[in-house]
């Protein structure tokens, strides 16, 4: 039996604003085992820090209404038991300074959309093995 602030185990919490987006996200990773909660903005994803225990993995956008990725990344980092969740951002943003910004706030990996679906739940299982 796991410890009660471990992570549960392959439970993914998917930050996307796009319900197209989130929702084949969810089902890829649904096929494959995975538990997905989705969040549709920033706002609603900072209010499930406090309420929901840490997933084993964040995917994360990085333009989001109300409370953008990089914001949501500095709060994950400072709350307690989620401090050391991976997070994989997934966005648009491909400039160079997104990227170093990114990884320099605490992100574990980074892929740019479009994506490739499997590619994108090979990381996540590669995340959710930390």
């Amino acid at each position: 039996m796991s410890a009660p602030d471990s992570p549960p185990p392959r439970t993914v919490l998917v930050v996307e604003d796009d319900p197209v987006i989130s929702h084949l996200i969810d089902h890829l990773l649904r096929r494959r085992g995975f538990t997905v909660q989705v969040a549709a903005d920033g706002r609603q994803a900072d209010e499930m820090l406090g309420t929901l225990p840490p997933p084993a993995v964040v995917v994360l956008d990085v333009m989001l209404p109300f409370v953008d990725g990089f914001t949501l990344v500095e709060r994950l980092r400072g709350t307690q038991g989620w401090a050391h969740v991976p997070i994989l951002m997934l966005t648009s943003k491909s400039q160079e300074s997104y990227v170093v910004r990114a990884f320099g706030a605490g992100v574990n990996d980074y892929v740019i959309k479009p994506f490739r679906p499997e590619e994108l739940v090979a990381r996540v299982r590669r995340l959710a093995e930390i």
